[in-house]
């Protein structure tokens, strides 16, 4: 459980309202200093696996807490919607800052940060993030919540709604991670690929 302790404690309620007002050009920073240290980490466990399969086991870490996030807050009903939809937004920008520092995205530059935000966009199926678009994570939960209403968390009634919330948290997830292996994969053939062409 030490692996997921770092997310538990973000997802904790004390830390939710400061973590909605976190600047995401800040978050994604400190998200890859975090990432490169979990890839690490994973590295040593699983010194003979590949990008895909670390890839795979940061997305199954993810499921585990997006689970217990939505089981917790789905007892609850609607009145944890904004609660979970952050915790939600939140894993999965620290997800795809994960997948892509496994396929060694640059997330110093602003195009690197932007790749994460316009994953996220597609991921949850509104389009690309403009430049105008929210500058804190709070703002983004709102902008998915406003596009897709309260399917992005799947809630129907308090206690009924615990394990459907778990089992469509843990789903996205996967989504996600899936289509960010896809994007950086694709990403670093397509620069192999550029690199053979001009000869370097």
């Amino acid at each position: 459980m030490a692996f997921y302790d770092p997310l538990v404690n973000a997802l904790s309620p004390s830390k939710l309202k400061s973590l909605a007002n976190e600047r995401l050009s800040d978050l994604i920073d400190k998200e890859a200093i975090r990432a490169r240290a979990s890839l690490e980490e994973l590295q040593q466990r699983y010194p003979s696996a590949g990008p895909r399969e670390l890839s795979q086991r940061l997305i199954d870490s993810k499921k585990q807490v997006a689970s217990m996030l939505g089981g917790v807050t789905g007892i609850f009903g609607a009145v944890t919607v904004p609660v979970d939809l952050i915790g939600m937004v939140y894993l999965q920008l620290v997800l795809l800052v994960e997948v892509g520092t496994v396929f060694k995205a640059d997330f110093k530059n602003e195009r690197g940060k932007k790749d994460v935000l316009d994953l996220f966009g597609y991921a949850n199926g509104i389009g690309p993030v403009q430049r105008a678009s929210p500058k804190v994570l709070g703002s983004l939960a709102a902008m998915v919540l406003t596009k897709t209403g309260l399917k992005a968390i799947g809630r129907a009634m308090p206690l009924v709604a615990a394990p459907i919330s778990a089992y469509l948290n843990n789903q996205h997830i996967q989504r996600v991670g899936d289509s960010a292996i896809r994007h950086y994969d694709g990403w670093v053939h397509a620069h192999e690929k550029s690199k053979k062409a001009s000869g370097s």
